[in-house]
């Protein structure tokens, strides 16, 4: 890792200084992986590409501020998440969570083969989960951060992120036991 830390601290080095080649190499390398973030929490290709560029933007420019006391990818996913929650909170649009009609009890038990919870089968299915659920499920499951985290990330409690979760993943589920085989596989 010590040689790879090396390549990053004097890219971002050159990108302190103004290089704009060494900001296309930054953006190069973690474009692929940021601009998934952005996808899982805006559902919607051109909002994810417009959340992208924004959170490279405020990344550069904050850029001084980063002291290499974290990883670097760590440091620009909190900036790319922060972009996405800020902008789906100025859309001013209530977030929906999942409801509690989601509550009732699973089908008997299906046999296992017949259900395939890869992960591109459970990111497919999130696309229909309610905005707020899905903000909530991909923020714990595929971005790592914690229910504290993400109640003070999205305004909202300890207890409903956990909630929202639980839901958000019986969903999933559900979602996942009624479709037929190979249903999501491309």
């Amino acid at each position: 890792m010590g040689k790879k830390e090396h390549i990053h601290k004097s890219i971002i080095e050159a990108c302190k200084k103004g290089k704009d080649k060494a900001r296309y190499e930054l953006y190069q390398l973690y474009s692929k992986a940021m601009f998934n973030v952005c996808y899982r929490i805006m559902n919607n290709r051109e909002e994810a590409e417009d959340m992208l560029q924004e959170a490279f933007t405020q990344a550069f420019m904050k850029l001084d501020s980063f002291r290499y006391e974290s990883n670097f990818g760590a440091w620009l996913k909190r900036i790319v998440v922060n972009t996405c929650i800020n902008a789906i909170n100025k859309k001013k649009v209530e977030l929906t969570y999942c409801e509690e009609i989601y509550h009732h009890q699973l089908p008997e038990e299906k046999d296992e083969t017949e259900v395939q919870f890869t992960v591109a089968n459970v990111t497919k299915a999130m696309e229909e989960l309610p905005k707020g659920g899905r903000m909530v499920f991909s923020l714990y499951l595929l971005e790592g951060y914690d229910h504290v985290e993400i109640a003070q990330i999205m305004g909202i409690t300890e207890s409903t992120s956990k909630s929202q979760f639980m839901r958000a993943k019986r969903r999933i589920i559900e979602i996942l036991n009624e479709q037929k085989p190979g249903y999501y596989e491309n």
